[in-house]
Formats: structure tokens, C-alpha cells, sequence
């Protein structure tokens, strides 16, 4: 029986960062009695963390009356939804805190979590020479692998989260278990996310290298398939690990559980056509991010002439603030083209939509690939998506030679109902594998592609319930394929 500790490699390799646009005292315990016993550990010292003395009024069903005691409760409260969930014979412990994380005025990091152990050829251990993460190595061997006091599971959030001027203002954590967080970060929905990185949804190989952690695969890597040639990333060399890990659709989960959940879990995939008379050579099918806000893409097309908004100096239309005649001309009875930034995705919408755009096409503002739009707001009644930055600039280039209010270039959105959106081409899942590699939620998330959006996407969606079982979520199956 082999155990290595992984604490040291936690923040660039097991643990997860969820970026917005946006240990040890045991000072107190919280359990969820179900199927699973997970405790909370407390690791915050006195009048800090769950343990913050701010007054703070009962908010969503959460009924504690200090900052420090929301925390806690809103913790105990996602750890209930996953002990409710999972089966283990063995307690899981949580250890937890509330710290100071990285943060700006306009960005923030909400918080990470991870595995402290990982473990191989311990007793029932379903594969040999086979990393397990800690809590799930307990559960297979039907006893505890750790210390009796250590925790299984590391997580720290980010105390300072919309509480202060430096630190995205104004988007404080929702303490509420309602699921009503109504634009701010529902804390449950990332607690939720978080723990599930914990208990081992998240590879151990240094995506960055392709290498395997110590030489060995984890449980994890057996279920990875890079999908251009359907070869297991067990069977893969460190390079082509490493390829695989960058290659935009090219990296897809293969499990039984995951698989046999998929079709009733997501929706057809949303998409772009480009074509008419100016199309040129933009003419063709676009992948696209769909908008939380907004009616869904439905069966029935939304088409019209594609038309940019031009409310900057270098030629971007932000359309933050409402249209001048020009532009409400141009979008009027049209699909209005906005570029990302600025303001927030719903104020673009409200303004391109007052000035009577059918429909809202997002231009991306840095490279990247498909992603969708964030936000909340039921006045919202025009459809909206997303386009990476090279697929908007091939668009706009068609758009040049245009007259006020025609581009000859019309843009039809709808559903595909022959394929599943955020999957490869047999219906399997497609993990997050950005072209430019991102530390921490390369591979180890979901595709941002999913419909509905998935919990274990890199990034916490407004739109989010606090389930993590079909027919709404796919992140049980996954822990199903690896052994819980």
C-alpha cells in the first residue's frame, strides 16, 4: 500500500480556481448524517473565517445570525447535498477555512480544494498501481487510510469577497441555501463544485507535461479518451497528454455512468448560421455560448440581417449604454453584434434589445474558445450567444460593406437537434481543454460548452441549482465512473 501527500502540490495541481467577471485548530465541527458522514472541519483561529463575529440578518433560509455562523451553516448545508449523495462506510473530513485570496476590483478568486492524500494497492483497490484520491481510497477499502484527525479534504474561500473596495465590490458570496442567489455567488453552488474537486474530480497528472503523478495514472486517466483517435490517456505518451490537454473539443470522458446519464441530462447544441448574399467566405455553422438570461434556443429560428453596434473610437460596439439613432438603426428588427467588455453581458442585452435588435451576438475580446454569457435578468426577452474573438473577427470582416440598416449577411440562430451540446461525436462529454493551457482547470472541469450548464465547469453559472444528479447535473456519474 502505497500513500503520498499531496498538500504541497495542491494549488498548481489538485486544487481548483474558479476566477469571477465575475490548518489547525479544531475550533468546531458541523456533520451531515446520510449515506455519507462528511465532517466539517473548522481550520479558521478565533474572530476570523467561520469564526467572524459580524452581525449578520438570516438570509434565505440560512439562519445564522454572524457572518462566521452563515459560513459554516451554508458549508454543513452543501456538505448534506453530497453526503446525501455518496456511499462510504467511512467518515469524510472536510478541513476548512475562510483566508484571504487572490482578488482585484474587477476579478476574484472564490476559492479551491483538493485532495491532501492520494493512495494506491490499498485493500479492495479496484486497479493496481492506481493513484485513489484519499476519501475515496477509504471508502473502497471500507476503512480509514488517514490519521484519525487529519482531513481528507483541503478547502480554503476567499474571506474578503465583495466585502471590501479591492476585492470585486458589491459581489459578496450568497449565504442563503435557497438557491436564490439573484446575481450575486451562490456560496452552496461553489462549495458544491469545490468539495466535488475533493473527492476526486480532478486529474493528477501534470496536464501541463502529460506526466503522471510519480509515474503512476490515477483512477481518472482510465476514463479520459482523447477523442481524435479514441486512444485512453493511459495509452498516451507524456507529449500526448500534453496535446490533448490544449486541444479545444479534442478530450472527452468515457464512463459508464457518465455516458448513460448524458442523454437525459443535456440539451441540443445551440448554433450560428452565417449566410446571404455578403456572407463570403464567413458563410457556415458557428459554435456559440449560450446566455443564463434570455429565452433558450428553441427548435423555431430567430433569423435576421446581422448588423454591428459602433460605439467606440477603434470601431468595437460595447453598447453599454443605451444606442444613438445610428446604431438603433443599424439593430432594429435585426441581430445586433456587440463586443465583450466593459459592462455586463444582461446591460448589453437591455440596450441592444430597447433599441429593437431580434437577437445579440457577443464577439469575445480575447482569444480563447466557446464560453457563455453570465447573468440574471428576467426583463431580457431577445435571445443572446457567444463567439470566440477569431470567429468574430471572420464575421465582422463580411460585415464591411453594408448600408445603414442591411449587411446582406444574415445570421439564423437555433437548436441542432442531431447533436448534444458539449459533446464529441459519439454523445460522450467533452472535458475543458482550452488551446491556452489554464493551470488548475485544464482537464480537471467540464466543457463550458454543456447545456444546461454543468456544476464542474471552471466557472460557478448563475443558472446553477444546487444538484449534483441527473436529470439536471453530471457530476455524481463522474465520481460513479471513478468508484464512489
Amino acid at each position: 500500500m502505497k500513500a503520498v501527500n499531496s498538500l504541497r502540490r495542491m494549488a498548481a495541481v489538485l486544487a481548483s480556481s474558479l476566477a469571477s467577471t465575475l490548518a489547525f485548530t479544531l475550533a468546531g465541527a458541523g456533520a451531515a448524517q446520510a449515506a455519507a458522514n462528511i465532517v466539517i472541519v473548522n481550520l479558521n483561529a478565533p474572530g476570523v473565517g467561520f469564526n467572524d463575529p459580524t452581525p449578520a440578518a438570516p438570509v434565505g433560509g440560512n439562519p445564522g445570525t454572524t457572518l462566521g455562523e452563515q459560513r459554516l451553516i451554508a458549508f454543513q448545508h452543501a456538505a448534506a447535498i453530497w453526503g446525501a449523495t455518496l456511499d462510504s462506510s467511512v467518515t469524510i473530513r472536510v478541513g476548512a477555512g475562510f483566508v484571504p485570496l487572490a482578488c482585484n476590483a474587477g476579478g476574484a478568486v472564490l476559492g479551491s480544494a483538493g485532495p491532501t492524500e492520494a493512495w494506491t494497492d490499498f485493500p479492495n483497490a479496484p486497479r493496481p498501481s492506481t493513484w485513489y484520491v484519499g476519501a475515496l481510497a477509504a471508502k473502497l477499502a471500507g476503512e480509514d487510510l488517514t490519521a484519525p484527525t487529519d482531513p481528507h479534504i483541503i478547502a480554503r474561500f476567499n474571506s474578503r469577497l465583495g466585502l471590501f473596495p479591492d476585492c470585486l465590490p458589491g459581489s459578496p458570496f450568497y449565504l442563503g441555501l435557497d438557491n436564490n442567489a439573484a446575481g450575486q455567488i451562490d456560496l452552496v453552488a461553489v462549495l458544491l463544485h469545490e468539495m466535488a474537486h475533493g473527492l476526486g474530480f480532478l486529474s493528477l497528472t501534470d496536464d501541463e507535461t502529460g506526466a503522471l503523478f510519480l509515474g503512476l495514472p490515477s483512477e481518472w486517466d482510465y476514463h479520459l479518451v482523447d477523442n481524435r483517435d479514441n486512444t485512453p490517456w493511459v495509452a498516451l505518451t507524456d507529449a500526448q497528454r500534453a496535446s490533448s490537454a490544449v486541444n479545444w473539443r479534442g478530450l472527452s470522458w468515457n464512463g459508464p455512468n457518465v455516458n448513460a446519464a448524458v442523454p437525459t441530462v443535456l440539451a441540443p447544441r445551440s448554433n450560428l448560421d452565417i449566410g446571404g448574399a455578403n456572407a463570403g467566405s464567413a458563410r457556415g455553422d458557428y459554435y456559440v455560448g449560450d446566455a443564463s438570461f434570455g429565452p433558450p434556443l428553441g427548435t423555431t429560428p430567430v433569423s435576421g440581417q446581422l448588423m454591428p453596434v459602433v460605439d467606440q473610437a477603434n470601431g468595437a460596439g460595447l453598447a453599454c449604454t443605451p444606442l444613438n439613432a445610428a446604431n438603433a438603426l443599424a439593430v432594429r428588427n435585426n441581430v445586433a453584434v456587440v463586443d465583450r467588455g466593459a459592462c455586463d453581458f444582461t446591460l448589453k442585452a437591455r440596450n441592444v434589445q430597447a433599441a429593437g435588435a431580434i437577437a445579440m451576438v457577443v464577439v469575445d475580446n480575447a482569444p480563447g474558445d466557446v464560453i457563455g454569457l453570465s447573468g440574471d435578468d428576467p426583463t431580457i426577452t431577445i435571445p443572446a450567444v457567444r463567439i470566440t474573438l477569431s470567429d468574430g473577427v471572420a464575421i465582422k470582416a463580411a460585415l464591411q460593406q453594408r448600408s445603414r440598416s442591411k449587411s446582406g449577411v444574415v445570421a439564423t440562430l437555433a437548436i441542432d437537434p442531431s447533436q448534444l451540446a458539449g459533446t464529441d461525436t459519439q454523445r460522450r462529454i467533452l472535458m475543458y481543454t482550452p488551446s491556452i493551457y489554464s493551470p488548475g482547470s485544464s482537464v480537471s472541469h467540464y466543457t463550458t460548452e454543456a447545456k444546461p450548464n454543468q456544476l464542474m465547469e471552471p466557472s460557478i453559472n448563475s443558472d446553477l441549482e444546487h444538484v449534483v444528479t441527473p436529470p439536471r447535473d453530471l457530476s455524481f456519474p463522474l465520481l460513479q465512473d471513478i468508484g464512489w
